[in-house]
């Protein structure tokens, strides 16, 4: 199993970072706003940390997409910023992360 896998289910939520990223900063935001204590891994501080960049940009179908933050819920890819935001404002976010085991209310 590769780091990433690894890593992005030793928690309900699990978020890969970068310690300079304001938009990590806002999804942290949020999942701690909504009571969620998320796994947080800086990749920039982690000695494997490009390793794990280069991983999260292919999963996350490359192409310009910012490999951080990435957004792991129940050990699945949710993805980054836009795709928690567009679920949050859809309403979905919440029960996704009640079904993960990461919401007790």
């Amino acid at each position: 199993m590769d780091r990433v896998a690894r890593l992005a289910s030793e928690r309900a939520v699990v978020v890969f970072t970068a310690s300079n990223c304001s938009m990590c900063d806002v999804v942290t935001s949020l999942l701690g706003s909504l009571g969620v204590n998320a796994a947080v891994h800086e990749l920039d501080r982690d000695p494997r940390g490009r390793e794990m960049e280069r991983e999260l940009a292919r999963r996350l179908a490359g192409g310009g997409t910012p490999s951080v933050p990435a957004v792991f819920v129940g050990g699945d890819l949710v993805g980054g910023t836009n795709r928690v935001m567009a679920l949050h404002l859809a309403g979905e976010l919440v029960p996704m992360l009640r079904n993960a085991g990461a919401l007790w209310l």
